[in-house]
């Protein structure tokens, strides 16, 4: 029987899907890294609610401590991360404030470029922090792997990493499979890379429910979890997110991007099951905004930011931030969130916590021109 051409083009698309060849990392435990392309505001997503300036700078932008999700007695989150606060609540989750990668000027690029890469400067660095992280792990064990179309910066490198993102195409009837699979068989190449596409499909199937908007944040974390939950599945992965580049109309922006991830989130949580216990979430963004409501609604690129570290083995229930006000004298620049809190130490504090590896090691490989400040406290559970 022939193949029609929506037939031929969804099997060659399952081919083109990367072969599942993964770094190895001899461990149980999850590390996912999710990045928020575009600078995320953390003043509205941590909110310090009981800082006298919030309210008078942030002018119509400010959220009504009525309805934010109180953490403590001077920080909550929006109310759109009903989800996170559960997970707060837990002690499954820990957010610190003021906090920054080394860069300090205000372009997307190069500031993601900072993240990923982890140097000081933009484009100091030819591979990725992670990618590193993964060449100072043993060779035996488990994968890693990049939910996007694409190796992002921060998983590039020697170590050979792999991406997978689901085809907006029509599903392939089972039918049309076995035909393709039968074709395939006699080569040894295109039969091997035919069983890869396959074993990536089933981790991802169930999880997608095969159905609906595949780019949707929350299908995304629990086609995530379908890989990550499996015994033979990753262990360390990379998940993209952009959109929060929030120059004008932030409120209902923001609103909607939190909603995506507080949904994502659950739904990672929820497709782990018991391997919850042993994940840990990581999530940051290249800079924060400004502290200062602008013009149209939004808020301009700043400095400091908020990141969150999530997971059944987070030593969760705690905000950790060395607050630094938000008065006009306190402000960086006169308009900035200052940072009192490095990334690239919390990024190496974690990880070497995650795979028992040195600390000093890991921040030195992971992040080799960083300025080692104040220490971060353990992030996982002993």
């Amino acid at each position: 029987m022939s193949l029609d051409r929506r037939g031929f083009l969804g099997a060659a698309t399952l081919l083109a899907a990367p072969t599942m060849l993964f770094a190895r990392a001899a461990t149980e435990l999850r590390f996912v890294f999710i990045v928020q392309r575009g600078a995320a505001d953390g003043l509205n997503i941590v909110i310090p609610y009981a800082e006298p300036a919030y309210a008078s700078l942030r002018g119509e932008l400010a959220i009504d401590p009525a309805t934010s999700l109180k953490l403590d007695g001077t920080f909550a989150l929006h109310p759109a991360l009903a989800g996170l606060r559960e997970l707060y609540a837990a002690k499954e989750a820990t957010f610190l404030h003021a906090v920054a990668s080394p860069y300090r000027d205000r372009s997307h690029f190069d500031g993601q470029n900072v993240l990923e890469t982890g140097g000081r400067l933009p484009y100091q660095l030819k591979d990725g922090w992670m990618n590193r992280l993964l060449g100072m792990l043993p060779r035996a064990g488990k994968d890693a792997i990049a939910f996007s179309p694409a190796v992002p910066l921060a998983l590039q490198g020697a170590v050979e990493v792999t991406t997978y993102a689901p085809s907006t195409l029509p599903e392939a009837n089972e039918d049309l499979l076995m035909r393709v699979q039968q074709l395939y068989a006699p080569d040894r190449q295109l039969q091997a890379l035919w069983a890869s596409a396959l074993q990536a499909r089933g981790m991802a199937g169930e999880r997608m429910g095969g159905g609906g908007n595949r780019q949707d944040v929350v299908a995304l974390g629990r086609m995530a979890a379908g890989f990550l939950a499996r015994a033979d599945g990753p262990r360390i992965a990379m998940i993209e997110t952009s959109g929060w580049d929030t120059h004008s109309g932030q409120d209902a922006r923001l609103t909607r991007q939190l909603l995506g991830l507080d949904g994502m989130i659950a739904g990672l949580r929820d497709g782990m099951g018991a391997a919850w216990a042993q994940t840990v979430v990581v999530v940051a963004t290249e800079f924060g905004r400004t502290v200062a409501i602008n013009g149209t609604g939004g808020t301009d690129h700043g400095t400091g930011a908020a990141a969150m570290v999530i997971g059944g083995a987070v030593q969760g229930g705690r905000i950790i931030a060395d607050w630094p006000g938000l008065a006009a004298g306190q402000l960086l620049d006169g308009r900035d969130l200052r940072p009192t809190l490095a990334l690239d130490a919390v990024l190496a504090s974690v990880c070497a916590e995650a795979f028992s590896l040195d600390p000093e090691r890991v921040a030195k490989v992971l992040f080799p021109d960083a300025i080692r400040g104040k220490s971060i406290p353990p992030l996982l559970r002993a």
